[in-house]
């Protein structure tokens, strides 16, 4: 595991560079003198801590019988260690080449694995955090397969030559033996045999090897005699090797679809030639031939019919049938259809030995993208249920949340609901794979993780103590119809693909309230509740949103407007803008554009709820004259006030779900008051270049927002004809995109610069399963490169102008003001203001941050009557790029989170509604007109601002980043205080202090390669965070000195004493004949004295970090140290007890000795020699 450096940023000196420092607006006292910051540099330390998935892209597979630990093998070089539930391990090659093959040091704690890229390395699993102890590099070979036999320390190296290569694990040398292929095949075949596919020893004699070439050659090689004892030739590839464990048959699988069977001394023929799959004719002529069995497995019993177990081999008119593994037991064949193509498979059995019955009862199948476990004891061959946290990628992740320190009570009701959501069938035995122990950390917050996937839906993990367990599902597609099939599609969606895919989600822990946003412009509210119901009918609200640049040029008289600006103090009455609840008839004739459609349809049958969360309420977004809803960029919730707010480029709109009513509905221009000097004055983008003071700046962030829908998601051509970029009359292309994730200001060289090479990497990168690492590679070195290289990066460019659109209606839509961030509050919405009062602050794609009155009823039957007053109030304060994320802090520094209600079923009785709902209680208000009691808490791509209410005076201004924009800010709590915690698109995790906003952690751990990163990488509380590493993978990490100093204790051990099973009995006739198992000094015959020193120039030796003295002194941790002096102490006492108890016995037999020779010398003292 690897720690970075951490730059630590003196406190004094945190005034000295404007920017990395943060600066005290002029002629206001430092408030640092008032509010008493505890957080130092001290405090921050990075680190990864665990990864959680499924391994991205597996390539091989191992099995320790006697530790019971699984390792998985990737392509891109990673190492996946499993144990029982909760034990996890992940480790990284540095060369990032695929791994081909793994091979446990069985009951060692060491594993052994070999890459792609030619080279070896051994694993000390001894450690929490496993290390390379040695490496091994060929230079002219390359390796094809390995094999090391159990309680053995020279390994078999076979390569693509056909040579056989010999390496002691101990030191990590190679043997001067070697088996060349022309030895072993001699004059048996004209050609070269082809690599070596497979390596095994004789199960009853380990001086015979049993080599298989890829062309159908196997030779058994007598290793003391340097002879092949016999060679067995077939026509088919060969693809693998099994033994029979009497070392008397083993089995090949060719390319053919045909199984071998060989007795080892009659090479002449095989002894039985099957085809599992192949149509058997009648007049007996060969089986039609079949696809590759890529893999065999022999494995026998002690009571029954032996076991073979084969992937592949299917019959070629099985087109389109899924991958299958088949298991042969007896005259039984069954054939089990896997959901993914079959990587490998391992069967497990009960003993290590070879040579031994081998009992098995299990066989672990691993999937390009699932693991499963098949019990071979039970009929039907049923599955074991998976512990492991293998699902994230069920359905793609499109967003994801993260929540430490929630209410204690949270997690036991999601797992209450979401246990009757598991399926049925499974094998009752226990989890075989149950080797390693669990950390033993403190760490026991509860924390919560929600990831949105593509399909609607929804799930929440348990993610306390660095496990991961699903708690809950929830299925966001059920409130809506769906197609049956082709002819009923409906054309009104915006995106072909996954219409219910999640964009963005808010959640109120305490309350258990959640909203949810989709790609199709729609937004869900849930409430949480233990019992089932059935809703008649799906409540539903219906908004039309649309932009006011659009109405400069043409206005549509028949088009419903906005709402005027209410003046300060008032609030906009909620029929000027409500909506019938109910679907209204739109036009959607071919002859005009269609209306007032919004892009899904709400079920109309009754919607049975299961426990969880259940819908409330159901807001989509319609169509305007003909344009589609722009998606939904930004959204929040607040349950002490009964109100969701998103909003979009068009603008915001404020709903009352406990009214089911539209309260608010404002273009973004419209929320700046008449004189405010931020006010952005609708014009048409076909106008000259604006001359205005204030430069537009756009939003970086705004056009990752939302990059799943680009990058997935294939644009409907059915409306929109794409236009060719001299062409500027056509309606635009871009119905599914963010809507500010295109053009920039005309006045910003730099920011068209940035958005031309981003527009590159969304037209790149429509198809979701595409990697675009490069594309993103390339923009963030642009976005932190100089404007010189602008040449350079145009004529890049130009090979996709073809594939833009610069229509007017394009430009239009992209460069609109979106909402990118809401903060629901308790503070003063106005300069005049003395008391405090609930309130919205709204952020911009602009930089913009506007504030919202809220004029609440009483709570009871009043809140539910009377209407909910909203007016706007202006701007706050303007920054630097989009607003990513607001709070507020009091006179003394301590975090204000929103209100929220606390929880109750709303489905059970009036009694328990009226005990648990409760408002949180208000902090007293103040009086005091000329003191500020109040801090703003404001975050940007670009900087952060601290401003003071209600004088709305700017105390402290932070300079983030110059060169590149921030993807990520949230402030969080940890140690008992505040910070701000921002994830930049360079790669810099960085901190700030509250709320003098002193740098206090900048470190540069992940550049952003990937649009994956972006859109799921989320802080939360007490040090903790998480991204999507991949698309199967959550890697977390921490922030937290604390933490990162408890790592050791809170991982699993993987390696756990545990003593070897005998070997099998030989039996007496066995052990009189010499019938048993042959061993075999392998030293003699590898050792330097006999074989002598391989070709330095063959392999390079690397001792890797963590090879201190061998294997012994690697371990580290308290607990494992501890446990491994226990287990020392108890054996050197056991083994002195023994020693004791022979000293006493070989005492007793020396007195006895001396007695019995002290009689006979009296006997015959005083005899003759002839008297005797």
């Amino acid at each position: 595991m690897k720690k970075f450096n951490i730059r630590k940023v003196l406190d004094g000196l945190t005034a000295a560079s404007s920017s990395s420092s943060a600066t005290a607006q002029p002629g206001t006292p430092r408030e640092n003198d008032v509010v008493q910051e505890t957080l130092q540099s001290e405090h921050f330390q990075l680190c990864k801590t665990v990864r959680h998935g499924f391994p991205y892209q597996p390539s091989s597979m191992a099995f320790d019988p006697v530790q019971k630990i699984l390792a998985i093998g990737t392509q891109t070089g990673a190492l996946r260690l499993f144990g029982r539930a909760g034990v996890e391990c992940y480790c990284q090659h540095e060369s990032n080449a695929a791994v081909i093959q793994l091979q446990f040091l069985i009951n060692e704690g060491a594993l052994v694995s070999a890459l792609a890229d030619d080279s070896i390395h051994l694993w000390n699993l001894r450690q929490k955090i496993p290390a390379i102890l040695h490496s091994l590099k060929f230079n002219r070979e390359r390796i094809t397969y390995c094999h090391l036999p159990f309680q053995s320390k020279w390994l078999y190296i076979g390569t693509e030559r056909g040579n056989i290569h010999i390496v002691n694990v101990e030191s990590f040398t190679l043997s001067g033996y070697v088996i060349m292929w022309n030895k072993a095949i001699e004059l048996s075949t004209k050609t070269h045999p082809g690599p070596v596919v497979h390596i095994s020893d004789n199960p009853m004699d380990e001086g015979k090897l049993l080599i298989g070439f890829e062309s159908g050659i196997v030779v058994l090689w007598d290793l003391k005699c340097k002879k092949a004892d016999y060679r067995y030739n077939y026509d088919e590839a060969i693809h693998s090797v099994a033994w029979h464990h009497e070392g008397k048959q083993f089995v090949c699988s060719h390319s053919d679809g045909t199984l071998t069977t060989w007795n080892v001394r009659t090479p002449a023929k095989p002894a039985q030639i099957i085809t599992p799959h192949g149509k058997q004719p009648k007049d007996g002529k060969k089986p039609e031939p079949c696809k590759p069995i890529l893999k065999v497995e022999y494995k026998t019993t002690r009571a029954g019919d032996p076991f073979m177990v084969l992937s592949g081999g299917l019959s070629y008119d099985t087109v389109g049938r899924r991958a299958c593994l088949t298991v042969m037991h007896g005259k039984s064949t069954a054939v089990l259809e896997m959901d993914y193509p079959i990587v490998d498979f391992l069967t497990l059995c009960e003993t290590p030995y070879p040579n031994d019955f081998q009992e098995p009862y299990a066989v672990v199948v691993l999937l390009e993208k699932d693991l499963v476990v098949i019990d071979l004891g039970q009929i039907g061959y049923p599955i074991f249920e998976n512990p492991y946290p293998l699902t994230i990628h069920e359905s793609p992740v499109t967003c994801c949340e993260y929540f430490a320190d929630c209410p204690a009570e949270l997690i036991p009701a999601l797992y209450s609901v979401g246990c009757r959501q598991k399926r049925q069938g499974y094998s009752k035995k226990e989890w075989p794979i149950s080797g390693g122990n669990w950390g033993q950390g403190t760490q026991s917050y509860p924390e919560i993780i929600i990831t949105g996937h593509a399909d609607g839906s929804i799930k929440f993990w348990d993610a306390s103590a660095l496990m991961l367990q699903v708690l809950y599902k929830l299925k966001t597609a059920k409130v809506f119809e769906r197609a049956r099939g082709k002819e009923e599609k409906p054309n009104t969606d915006i995106v072909d693909e996954d219409p219910f895919a999640i964009q963005t989600l808010s959640w109120c822990p305490e309350s258990r309230m959640l909203c949810v946003a989709g790609v199709s412009a729609h937004v869900i509210v849930y409430r949480f509740s233990k019992q089932e119901i059935t809703t008649e009918v799906v409540q539903l609200l219906e908004v039309r949103m649309q932009c006011e640049f659009s109405e400069v040029d043409s206005p549509d008289p028949g088009g419903e407007q906005t709402p005027t600006l209410p003046t300060p103090g008032a609030s906009s009455s909620p029929q000027e803008s409500e909506l019938p609840t109910q679907p209204s008839t739109g036009s959607n004739s071919s002859d005009g554009p269609r209306d007032n459609i919004p892009c899904l349809q709400v079920r109309s049958s009754p919607l049975k709820q299961s426990p969880g969360n259940q819908v409330e309420l159901v807001i989509q977004l319609v169509w305007v004259s003909g344009e589609p809803p722009q998606q939904i960029t930004s959204l929040a919730i607040n349950s002490s006030y009964g109100l969701v707010v998103f909003g979009n480029s068009n603008g915001l709109a404020v709903v009352d779900y406990l009214q089911k009513t539209l309260l608010f509905n404002m273009g973004t221009s419209e929320l700046y008051s008449p004189s405010d000097p931020y006010q952005r004055q609708p014009r048409s983008p076909r106008k000259a270049k604006p001359s205005g003071d204030i430069p537009t700046v756009t939003s970086c962030m705004s056009r990752l927002s939302f990059l799943y829908s680009e990058s997935m998601k294939k644009r409907r051509s059915s409306h929109f004809t794409t236009c060719d970029s001299n062409d500027g009359s056509n309606a635009s292309e871009d119905r599914c995109r963010s809507p500010t994730s295109g053009s920039t200001s005309p006045c910003n060289s730099d920011d068209d610069k940035k958005q031309n090479f981003i527009e590159k990497v969304k037209l790149k990168s429509r198809r979701f399963s595409k990697t675009v690492a490069n594309d993103f590679a390339k923009m963030s070195r642009k976005i932190s490169s100089s404007s010189e290289q602008k040449t350079d990066l145009d004529a890049r460019d130009n090979s996709f102008t073809r594939s833009r659109s610069s229509s007017v209606a394009s430009i239009d839509r992209e460069s609109r003001e979106a909402i990118s961030s809401f903060h629901f509050c308790e503070s003063f919405p106005r300069k005049t203001d003395s008391l405090v009062s609930p309130c919205l602050l709204v952020g911009t794609t602009h930089g913009s941050v506007m504030m919202v009155a809220l004029s609440l009823p009483p709570s009871g039957d009043q809140r539910l009557q009377q209407p909910v007053g909203i007016a706007s109030c202006g701007t706050l304060v303007k920054l630097k790029g989009g607003i990513l994320t607001m709070a507020l802090l009091d006179a003394t520094g301590t975090l204000l989170p929103p209100f929220f209600e606390q929880w109750y079923d709303p489905n059970a009785s009036d009694e328990e509604k009226e005990k648990s709902r409760k408002r949180r209680p208000a902090s007293p208000p103040s009086s005091q007109e000329s003191q500020d009691t109040h801090f703003a808490i404001l975050c940007s791509e670009k900087q952060a601002k601290v401003v003071a209410l209600p004088s709305q005076t700017r105390i402290y201004k932070h300079s983030i980043t110059e060169t590149s924009f921030v993807l990520r800010a949230d402030v969080v709590q940890m140690a008992g205080a505040n910070c701000i915690a921002c994830f930049c698109a360079n790669g810099h995790i960085m901190t700030l202090s509250l709320p003098s906003l002193r740098p206090l952690l900048d470190v540069n751990y992940l550049p952003l390669t990937d649009m994956r990163i972006a859109r799921t990488f989320c802080f939360s509380n007490l040090g903790q965070a998480l991204y999507l590493t991949s698309p199967t993978e959550i890697q977390r990490i921490t922030y937290s000195q604390e933490t990162c100093d408890n790592l050791q204790e809170m991982l699993s051990e993987l390696f756990t004493p545990v003593e070897t099973p005998e070997a099998p009995n030989r039996g007496f006739f066995k052990g009189l004949f010499g019938g048993g198992a042959q061993s075999l000094d392998r030293e003699d015959l590898f050792g330097e004295t006999a074989a002598g020193k391989a070709s330095r120039s063959l392999a390079q030796h690397i001792p890797g970090p963590g090879n201190m003295e061998g294997m012994k002194g690697a371990a580290s941790g308290v607990v494992g140290e501890l446990a491994r002096a226990r287990i020392a102490l108890d054996e050197r006492g056991q083994k002195l007890g023994e020693l004791e108890e022979r000293t006493a016995a070989m005492m007793a037999s020396a007195e006895s000795f001396s007695k019995h020779a002290h009689d006979m010398m009296l006997k015959y003292k005083d005899k003759k020699w002839y008297q005797l």
